[in-house]
């Protein structure tokens, strides 16, 4: 709370007249504004005790402190900020009554859940005190309704151009401040042919500015962020596009725009990508805002905002840096896009000392937050932890390092209330393989036995939701037996366990479970690797849990169990460790049994899943085999087909043993 009392209104009323009264243009001045400039004071005569007592009686109300101290200085203003051309003294501030109309205009916005600060806005206008004189359709009202411990009244602004809800303000005192920061941030950028604006309020900021960039390379963000914000309200030079730097990193992402800073060819290629990607999530292909954000800039840049923006769009784009950042960078890509997204953010945490700013206004690297393998890296914590990091060349104290997010371990997916959105899921993971070669073996049946990779498809990076897009946005045809899923790819870690170098695929929308059509891909993983199958979620018209495990050694199942339905199917020489008489008791148990066996799962083979990256982040993907059996004799199955066929009805749309279609 500003403290109104105390605040000296002379010098502060003062120094603005004279900043005013220097830049005040040659033509459209009138004889009012030349006798304020030439005597270098927007206000009047202060008003003597006796005068603001006669207008008190003769308003019924005794005035707020903030209000009287500044009529003692000065009894009424004149330029208060740009769009109000004279402040009422005390002749000429009067109860406002609605004689706007807007009370009947703020009351029809408002619904039946409507609280108490809605409310306030419409009935201002009914009990408000009228400030303005003259204006250009902007009201002031002193509210006698809304008033503090110390008796200071609230002030509402309001402009019907602004097409926005009134401003509010504790007080008369931080009104006069905003309207001589409003004052200075209209005059900030001269037209052509007017002189700069420069006085030492200009100077103090923009030394003030400069201090903030260099401590915000020495990991300061915080107070360079408040020193930022502070000169970008009076409109300085720098102070917006710097602080949008910093603000990004924290997520304010639409207020973002880093003003002049973008359009600047050293600069744009590391800001563009964060403003190009943000648009592209929101515009619907309506560019215009995009351009607007670039209005200044050369036909340079225009053009790399455009072929960034098409590169945004189609998953393409990359970041890119220079020296041992830039190193770094690559290392960190490839981390990611097979899952280790904590490997990946410390990799490039440990680097960012180096990191090389492209001009003295770049506070960090920016760019990279576009990559759709990079980005999902970011939180609002990592976030803050570049932005504590000393960077740029500069000294400071390294921070503390932004916890893991993979728990490291498969447990986590038992928790999809909490967050991680796999009601249902299942995976395989496979022992001494890369990524590359466990989608080769899964999705081609000739190299699961030869450990041929030549032919395997992999998709760009992209997250699972999309993956499940890809599936049903290019399928015209649905069979029964055919449930090929699109799996994402990556390391599953070398883990605690016996098990080193697995690699992992993963659906977490999987086609419905059927236990007596199910095959477990297991087998198909082939030679030289051990493979594990888990297949975990609800069924039925009850919704009822099952879980399913099977472990596969050169392409032969070792041993397996399922339960479903309220009992369990075993095979083989289950491990202690993995029995499910540990887990399994009554039938109610399983779901309370699934947390358990995946730790043991887990604990067995020395595996885990990155959370992080199936969540949030994008992996590679593939198609694998078929998880369900071809049909057996006798056996009838549906085929959906989307959209007209006009060729004969293909084999597979018919029964097993040839009795006739099952479905079109």
């Amino acid at each position: 709370m500003t403290d109104t009392t105390a605040f000296d209104w002379r010098p502060f009323l003062l120094r603005w007249s004279e900043e005013w009264a220097d830049c005040l243009p040659d033509e459209n001045r009138t004889e009012d504004d030349e006798a304020a400039r030439q005597a270098r004071w927007l206000g009047f005569p202060p008003a003597s005790e006796e005068r603001i007592t006669a207008m008190e009686e003769r308003l019924g109300r005794r005035m707020p402190p903030s209000y009287r101290g500044f009529l003692k200085v000065s009894d009424g203003w004149r330029h208060a900020g740009e769009f109000v051309w004279l402040l009422a003294g005390t002749a000429d501030a009067h109860w406002h009554n609605d004689e706007s109309g807007l009370a009947e205009i703020f009351e029809e916005y408002l619904d039946e859940d409507a609280g108490p600060e809605e409310r306030q806005e419409a009935e201002i206008w009914r009990r408000g005190l009228q400030l303005d004189v003259e204006s250009d359709a902007t009201y002031i009202l002193l509210d006698p309704e809304d008033v503090d411990e110390c008796g200071e009244w609230a002030v509402y602004t309001w402009a019907s151009w602004r097409a926005e809800p009134p401003e509010r303000y504790a007080n008369f005192t931080e009104l006069m401040q905003d309207l001589y920061r409003e004052f200075h941030s209209l005059q900030a950028r001269p037209g052509v042919g007017e002189p700069e604006f420069a006085n030492d309020t200009t100077r103090e900021l923009d030394s003030l500015v400069e201090e903030a960039r260099l401590e915000a390379l020495r990991g300061g963000w915080e107070q360079a962020q408040e020193a930022l914000d502070e000169a970008k309200e009076y409109g300085r030079p720098r102070a917006a596009g710097l602080g949008d730097q910093i603000r990004r990193l924290l997520a304010e992402t639409s207020t973002v725009h880093f003003e002049d800073l973008v359009s600047d060819p050293r600069y744009a290629p590391d800001l563009l990508p964060p403003l190009v990607a943000e648009h592209a999530k929101h515009s619907y292909r309506d560019d215009s805002i995009l351009m607007f954000h670039l209005r200044g800039a050369d036909e340079d840049v225009v053009s790399l905002a455009h072929a960034t923006l098409d590169r945004v769009r189609r998953g393409t784009y990359r970041y890119a840096a220079t020296g041992p950042f830039g190193e770094a960078v690559e290392r960190a890509r490839e981390l990611a896009r097979w899952g280790d997204t904590d490997g990946a953010w410390r990799t490039l945490m440990n680097a960012l000392p180096l990191w090389e700013p492209l001009g003295p206004d770049h506070l960090a690297p920016l760019g990279w937050v576009a990559d759709p393998v990079l980005g999902p890296l970011w939180t609002p914590e990592r976030g803050r932890e570049l932005l504590s990091t000393p960077r740029g060349g500069m000294a400071g104290e390294k921070p503390k390092p932004t916890a893991a997010l993979d728990p490291g371990d498969l447990a986590w997916l038992a928790e999809s209330a909490a967050g991680n959105g796999f009601a249902s899921y299942r995976f395989v993971l496979a022992e001494g393989l890369g990524p590359e070669e466990l989608a080769a073996r899964l999705g081609d049946e000739d190299a699961s036995t030869a450990g041929d990779q030549n032919g395997v498809v992999l998709n760009e990076p992209m997250t699972l939701w999309e993956a499940g897009d890809s599936l049903r946005g290019g399928q015209v045809e649905f069979s029964a037996y055919d449930d090929r899923p699109v799996m994402a790819v990556g390391r599953a870690g070398t883990g605690t366990g016996t098990g080193t170098g697995w690699s992992f695929a993963f659906d977490g929308t999987p086609a419905p479970f059927d236990k007596e059509r199910f095959v477990s891909p297991a087998t198909a993983v082939g030679a030289g690797t051990r493979a594990v199958v888990v297949w975990s979620g609800l069924k039925g018209e009850r919704l009822e849990q099952f879980f399913h495990l099977s472990v596969a050694r050169d392409g032969v199942e070792q041993y397996a169990f399922t339960y479903a339905e309220g009992e369990v199917r075993r095979s083989g020489q289950i491990p202690p460790a993995l029995d499910p008489s540990r887990f399994l008791g009554e039938p109610e148990s399983v779901a309370e049994a699934e947390r358990p066996l995946l730790e043991a799962v887990s604990q067995e083979f020395g595996v885990q899943l990155p959370r992080h990256a199936l969540v949030n982040g994008r992996l590679h993907t593939c198609t694998t085999r078929s998880w369900t059996r071809p049909p057996r004799d006798g056996e009838t199955y549906a085929v959906i087909r989307l959209g007209f066929h006009p060729g004969p009805v293909p084999d597979s749309a018919w029964t097993a043993d040839g009795g006739g279609p099952g479905g079109a």
